[in-house]
This record gives structure tokens, C-alpha cells and sequence, in this order.
């Protein structure tokens, strides 16, 4: 066996170690504590990841012209909330995306002023 890093082998590393960090370590944060508040953040963490292969047969392999391989992977992480932890109790806070809530209400106007302009066709026939 040769002592060269085969690329697919290095990719396969990459992925297993990406998947093998992402441990609750890596969705809660470090604890902040303040008197007797402690805060623990927290995140939502997603990993997606794909390979592939490849051959050219008996004659395309003898030739040397048969190859392939592929490999991706993807990790994101965002925020989820935190807890508040004060004495005995606990609550969860959520993070509040408001890229989202501002989509939803775009959304929600396009539908409204479509709605309101079909109703309006409708009275004129």
C-alpha cells in the first residue's frame, strides 16, 4: 500500500470528523453566569453530506481512463435560544428570526391585497 493520501479518502476524514464534532458541544454554548442567572445558549445544528463513485469497466480500468469520485458536505448552525437558569428554575427563551417574521408578513400582504383583488373583479362582472 502506498503511502499517498488517496483525495477520496481525505474527503471521506473530513466528512466522519465534521459529523463526529457536531456533539452537544457544539449545539450549547459556554454557560454565562451572572450572580444567579446563568444563561446557556443554544443552537440548532445541520449537517447534510453526499459522495459518489465511479468505474469504467474491465477495458476503460486496463486502459487507465476509468475513474470518478465526489464528495460534499454542508454544516450550519443558528441560533435556537437559550435557557435562563435562576435558582430551581428554568425557562427556555426562544431566538426570535426576524428575517422570517418579516417574510411571513410580506406574505401574508401579497395574499391579502390578491385576495381583496379578485373580490373586486368579482363585484364588477
Amino acid at each position: 500500500m502506498s503511502d499517498e493520501i488517496s483525495p477520496r479518502r481525505t474527503a471521506m476524514d473530513t466528512i466522519r470528523d465534521a459529523v463526529q464534532g457536531a456533539t452537544a458541544r457544539t449545539v450549547f454554548g459556554e454557560p454565562v453566569t451572572q450572580g444567579e442567572t446563568t444563561v446557556i445558549p443554544v443552537a440548532r445544528v445541520t449537517a447534510r453530506g453526499g459522495a459518489g463513485g465511479g468505474a469504467g469497466g474491465t477495458a476503460a480500468t486496463a486502459a487507465g481512463t476509468g475513474t470518478g469520485s465526489g464528495a460534499g458536505f454542508s454544516l450550519s448552525a443558528e441560533p435556537a435560544g437559550v435557557f435562563v437558569v435562576t435558582g430551581d428554575k428554568v425557562d427556555w427563551r426562544p431566538a426570535l428570526d426576524l428575517n422570517k417574521v418579516i417574510l411571513g408578513g410580506q406574505l401574508i400582504g401579497i395574499a391579502a391585497l390578491l385576495t381583496v383583488r379578485a373580490m373586486i373583479k368579482a363585484r364588477r362582472s
